[in-house]
């Protein structure tokens, strides 16, 4: 991606690369929200929660990509691969009925932030997620959603 291709302001300070070099984002993302890392990607409970769906999840590649049009094959697939397994976490700790993910590009596409992300929510029956409204959430209210998907995790991957 060329500088005229990208969305991102000059000078842009990633908010998210913040995250993943273990830094905080507050109010938005502390470290205490992030519930998965490893070389390639990193999760975290979402600091916007829309009305009936606490506790969603955001994934992002490790390395700074703006958008899809970015990623290559391999790294798409692991980005992939651990939102499939924190969907498998949510519905593990949070006995959600199904799981939506959404991920959006560019500014037409309602991309806020210039770091390739993908939501991941824990669904529940007629929970209007895409009709309700979102807002910001304290370190504190997430806290029990993030330890419970951590330990949900771990235990998936044999680490109980």
């Amino acid at each position: 991606m060329t500088r005229a291709d990208s969305h991102a302001p000059p000078g842009y300070d990633c908010p998210f690369c913040a995250v993943v070099r273990g830094g905080d984002n507050p109010p938005w993302t502390l470290q205490a929200d992030v519930v998965h890392r490893d070389d390639a990607t990193t999760a975290w409970i979402n600091g916007r929660w829309w009305a009936n769906n606490p506790g969603g999840a955001i994934v992002v590649p490790n390395l700074h990509v703006e958008n899809m049009y970015g990623l290559d094959a391999a790294l798409a697939g692991r980005v992939h691969e651990t939102a499939r397994r924190v969907a498998l976490g949510m519905k593990a700790a949070f006995g959600c009925g199904g799981i939506s993910t959404r991920q959006h590009n560019e500014p037409d596409g309602q991309q806020e932030v210039w770091h390739y992300h993908l939501h991941v929510f824990p669904r529940y029956a007629g929970d209007d997620l895409y009709g309700s409204d979102a807002r910001l959430t304290s370190p504190d209210e997430r806290e029990p959603y993030a330890e419970a998907l951590r330990a949900a995790l771990r235990e998936s991957a044999g680490e109980a």
